[in-house]
């Protein structure tokens, strides 16, 4: 799917995510899921276990419906820290995980 680009805000750094964009026009007004977090009728699966795992889950009938998105690059990251806003949820997904308090570097 490719969203109109009048159906969101090109200066917004979250209104332009992938994420953003899937969640308001057909999570929130198709499917009426208002909250990623809490709606029992969405789950998500990390991008290490692959497409494969979607296909399974939607074939299995477990699921209706399945979408992959492209990775957040790393210029919309910094775009929205730069803006002082937070990622929103399931966008800091990252492989491999990096071990909390191994290495802290300050970047300022």
């Amino acid at each position: 799917m490719t969203a109109k680009p009048s159906t969101y805000n090109d200066n917004d750094p979250i209104g332009v995510l992938d994420v953003t964009i899937l969640s308001n026009l057909v999570l929130d007004k198709v499917l009426g899921i208002k909250d990623l977090r809490t709606d029992k009728r969405i789950d998500f699966v990390g991008g290490i276990r692959g497409l494969g795992e979607l296909k399974r889950r939607v074939d299995s009938g477990e699921m209706k419906v399945a979408f992959a998105l492209y990775p957040v690059s790393m210029k919309q990251i910094i775009d929205i820290a730069d803006t002082g806003n937070i990622m929103p949820p399931k966008t800091t997904w990252f492989e491999p995980k990096l071990r909390s308090g191994l290495v802290i570097h300050e970047l300022c």
